[in-house]
C-alpha cells in the first residue's frame, strides 16, 4: 500500500459514514486535509506516519477514520456547556499550532523544553483544544480552567503492563482514551514509581496514546529506551517527542541517547 492507495481507502470508508465534507492533498508534505463543508472547520492527516502500521494492520486505517468522523462531527458550529462535558489537560509538543485556523488563540501553559500543556473540552469520543473565544464561552478565567483540568487529571485511571529486557523494565500506560501522555502530569503517580526504582527512571511520551516509563539499570536500558520512543514516535497519530526525559526530584530533564545496541531480545511480561 502507497500514500495515495492509503488517501483513497481512508475518503471511501470516511464516505461510508458521511458526506457533509471535503477533501484535499498536498502531495509535497503528503499530508491530506478534511473539513467540514458547512463552516471550512477541519483537520490534517499525515499519512507519511500512518502508511507503513496500515500496510500492516488494516484496524489502524478504520481507527483513522473513527478519529476523522469524530473531529468533523465536533467541529459543528455549536454551544458548549460544562454540563455536557469535562475539561482535561493534554501534552503537545513545542512547536504545536498555538492558534486555530480561525486565528483564535490556544490556552496553553509551558511543561518542558520540549512539550507544552494545552487544556481540551472532552466529548466522551472526541475534544477540542480550547482557545481564547472558548474559554469566554466556558465562562471560566485561565487560573479556573487549570484548576478544573488538573483535578480531572488526576481521577484518570492509572494501569500499566511491564516489560523486562536484560535487566530493564519497561512500563507502558495505554488506555486508549485520548489522555496516555497527559498522565505524565501525575506527579504522584511518578512519585511513587521513583520511589519504587532501584534504576534511573526514565519517561517518554512519544505519542499522544502512549506514556513510556523505565526502570534503567544499565547502558542496554538507554539503548532499548531510544529505540522504543523512536519508534512509537513515528506511529504515533498525534506525535509529541522523541526525547526521553529523566525524572528526579520531581523534575523531568530530557535525555539525548545516542543508541548503540540493536535487536535487544525481550524478556518475559510483568
Amino acid at each position: 500500500m502507497n500514500i495515495f492507495q492509503l488517501k483513497n481507502r481512508i475518503v471511501e470508508k470516511l464516505e461510508e459514514r458521511r458526506n457533509d465534507f471535503l477533501t484535499s492533498f498536498d502531495r509535497k508534505e503528503e499530508m491530506l486535509r478534511v473539513e467540514r463543508k458547512d463552516n471550512g472547520k477541519g483537520l490534517d492527516i499525515a499519512l507519511s506516519k500512518a502508511v507503513d502500521k496500515a500496510k500492516n494492520d488494516e484496524n489502524f486505517i478504520e481507527e483513522i477514520v473513527y478519529y476523522i468522523n469524530e473531529t468533523l462531527e465536533r467541529m459543528k458550529e455549536e454551544e458548549i456547556s460544562l454540563d455536557e462535558a469535562s475539561i482535561y489537560p493534554v501534552i503537545r509538543s513545542t512547536s504545536f499550532h498555538k492558534e486555530n485556523k480561525n486565528g483564535d488563540a490556544f490556552i496553553f501553559d509551558a511543561h518542558t523544553n520540549e512539550t507544552n500543556i494545552y487544556y481540551a473540552v472532552d466529548f466522551k469520543n472526541s475534544y477540542r483544544l480550547i482557545d481564547e473565544k472558548l474559554i469566554s464561552t466556558l465562562g471560566l478565567d485561565k487560573e479556573a480552567l487549570r484548576k478544573l483540568a488538573e483535578h480531572n487529571m488526576k481521577q484518570l485511571p492509572i494501569s500499566h503492563k511491564g516489560e523486562t529486557i536484560q535487566e530493564n523494565d519497561f512500563y507502558f500506560i495505554n488506555h486508549n482514551d485520548g489522555y496516555d501522555a497527559t498522565r505524565i502530569l501525575n506527579e504522584e503517580m511518578l512519585d511513587d514509581m521513583h520511589e519504587k526504582f532501584d534504576g534511573e527512571m526514565l519517561v517518554g511520551l512519544p505519542h499522544q496514546d502512549v506514556l513510556i516509563i523505565a526502570n534503567v539499570r544499565n547502558s542496554v536500558g538507554y539503548d532499548i529506551m531510544a529505540q522504543m520512543m523512536m519508534q512509537y514516535f513515528a506511529e504515533g497519530l498525534t506525535p509529541i517527542t522523541s526525547l526521553s526525559f529523566s525524572y528526579r526530584e520531581k523534575k523531568l530533564e530530557p535525555v539525548f541517547i545516542l543508541g548503540k545496541q540493536k535487536n535487544h531480545k525481550r524478556g518475559r511480561e510483568e
